[in-house]
């Protein structure tokens, strides 16, 4: 027998190369890989709160007394009305699909997934399209009824608070879906036959039991949905919802005014650390252990009739609001517009999307692999708060992160500069600012948390005798790295990489501010036409982004398999 403290190599002193690569005292180059890594993460915080407490020109007391207080009201309200229908269709649906057996549950179990690979602006721009005045719906209706004008009839305006809680809620609901159906699958089989033989029903049973169980994983997904609704800019926009997202851009781009951009940008981020910690509050105290009986077989209760004919359409809904419409719609247009669409410069936007996109998941693995393999050298400690710390980024709304990076980056070429002027003459230019590099930077911070999060879980599956294996025959903690654990975990890895190269294929707000002049990609080439209200030239790109994420999908559809034997 031996203990997990005991396997931890021993840090000794001396800082040579030879020590790098053979010595066991290396471990104090992965510690401060992660003090440097951290350092660079958190930048764009400080910079943000820099310029938000000394700003050039002052305009907090004028956005206090004007349109602030109208940028918070609309975003709560945004958040709250995501949060509850995203809620009950994910948790719902993910109940159904776990305990119920009825017709089409086997292609429910990953077809409720599919919406995730649909962005928030491109079903805006897909409904919008087909439910405004002009659109297929009220145009059909008006043929059908003989009404000739807006004044004859009634129909819900697409373009308001209720359209965006709509098409936020139809892509985001995944989130709580794959939390919720997790959950429901992990837990003890015990607990439910419990409440069934004390004479609940299922449903009682589920509120009862299942549901304060699942809590806990519930909140997680909720609060993921609640961060990317923080962050939408491009549906908030074409719908003239006045959040503090678009607040920020219009404060910035249109006023002109840099510091009351970071002051709303640090209200952003009061919000981020307010929904971090309610999820963190959610699931105090609450731990859950397995049981003896945790590969007892699910009790799935069979459905007929109208019942499960209800939970068919029930699970069917949202396949269909949240992607197959939005797919087909997409598919005609490319289709009829491929000729206009497929363009010189719509293939240098899709390689500038690919290529932005490689680069930032090949160094978000890279940086990754080193906090989580420096987090297994060093579990305690320091250490473990700043690889925590280095995972910030991903909760950081996109616009307060491209606030936080031009900053800095403005600064240093600035002074860059100014001093390569004044002694030899030269002037560089921008080197990190309204460069692709910015981007990069944005992507990498922003998405560092989902392969340092997907590398450490697999890496917690290796056992601490590989690393004693191969620390006794001599290997550096960088060669078992190399040679032991990558190709272990090279399953995850790979997860990791296409996760964020998806991510980054997707991502708007910090691309839109942060891009070099004349520069596009797939996102801002959509939102540019959609804007122009050239939805069918955008199809073909909104279709290759849309494409490209049902990939995650299936891996998610993976993990969240039961690993039970089914009766």
């Amino acid at each position: 027998m031996y203990s997990q403290a005991d396997d931890k190599p021993k840090l000794a002193s001396g800082f040579g190369l030879r020590s790098f690569f053979q010595g066991r005292s290396d471990n104090r180059y992965w510690q401060l890989s992660v003090w440097v890594i951290a350092g660079i993460v958190l930048l764009p915080v400080f910079a943000v709160l820099w310029l938000a407490f000394f700003p050039d020109e002052n305009i907090w007391p004028h956005l206090l007394s004007t349109v602030l207080p109208g940028y918070i009201q609309t975003t709560l309200g945004l958040m709250l009305g995501v949060g509850v229908l995203a809620a009950w269709l994910g948790v719902s649906t993910a109940w159904v699909t776990t305990m119920y057996e009825f017709p089409g549950r086997r292609i429910f179990e990953w077809a409720l997934l599919l919406p995730f690979a649909v962005p928030a602006y491109v079903i805006a721009y897909v409904y919008t399209d087909l439910l405004e005045y002009a659109g297929v719906v009220q145009g059909t209706l008006r043929g059908l009824f003989g009404w000739s004008s807006y004044q004859d009839y009634w129909f819900p305006e697409i373009r308001s608070m209720g359209g965006a809680i709509t098409m936020m809620a139809l892509v985001l609901y995944p989130y709580v879906y794959l939390m919720s159906r997790a959950a429901f699958l992990e837990q003890s089989m015990s607990l439910f036959s419990v409440s069934r033989n004390l004479g609940h029903t299922p449903l009682q049973s589920f509120l009862r039991v299942s549901l304060p169980v699942a809590r806990p994983a519930i909140a997680v997904g909720l609060s993921l949905a609640l961060m990317e609704t923080l962050n939408d800019f491009g549906t908030v926009d074409f719908f003239a919802v006045k959040t503090l997202t678009a607040g920020l851009y219009d404060t910035w781009l249109n006023m002109g005014n840099l510091g009351g951009a970071a002051q709303i940008a640090s209200l952003m981020l009061i919000f981020v650390v307010t929904l971090i910690y309610m999820e963190r509050f959610s699931r105090r105290k609450q731990k859950q252990f397995e049981s003896k009986n945790q590969g007892q077989s699910l009790e799935q209760f069979q459905l007929r009739g109208i019942k499960a004919a209800a939970a068919t359409f029930f699970c069917l809904l949202p396949v269909v609001a949240g992607f197959l419409v939005p797919i087909c719609v997409l598919g005609y247009y490319a289709y009829l517009y491929f000729d206009v669409s497929w363009t010189n410069k719509f293939v240098r936007y899709a390689l500038n999307s690919f290529t932005l996109s490689v680069i930032a998941a090949l160094i978000t693995i890279i940086i990754g692999v080193t906090l989580a393999y420096s987090k297994r050298l060093n579990s305690e400690g320091a250490t473990s708060l700043l690889v925590r710390f280095s995972g910030l980024g991903y909760a950081m709304p996109g616009a307060v992160l491209a606030v936080g990076i031009i900053v800095p980056f403005a600064a240093f070429d600035n002074a860059l500069d100014d001093f390569l002027r004044q002694h030899f003459g030269i002037s560089t230019g921008l080197l990190l600012s309204g460069t692709t590099f910015a981007i990069i930077f944005a992507y990498t911070v922003r998405f560092l948390a989902v392969s340092a999060g997907s590398v450490e879980s697999s890496l917690a599956k290796v056992t601490p005798s590989m690393d004693m294996a191969s620390r006794s025959l001599g290997r550096s903690n960088l060669s078992t790295l190399l040679r032991v654990h990558l190709p272990i975990i090279r399953g995850g890895v790979l997860t990791a990489a296409l996760v964020v190269f998806v991510d980054c294929m997707k991502e708007l707000p910090a691309t839109l501010i942060l891009r070099p002049f004349n520069f596009e990609t797939l996102a801002t080439h959509v939102y540019q036409l959609a804007s122009d209200e050239l939805l069918e030239q955008s199809a073909l790109a909104s279709l290759i982004i849309v494409l490209v994420g049902i990939m995650p999908v299936i891996f998610l559809s993976k993990s969240i398999s039961s690993p039970r034997s089914r009766s």
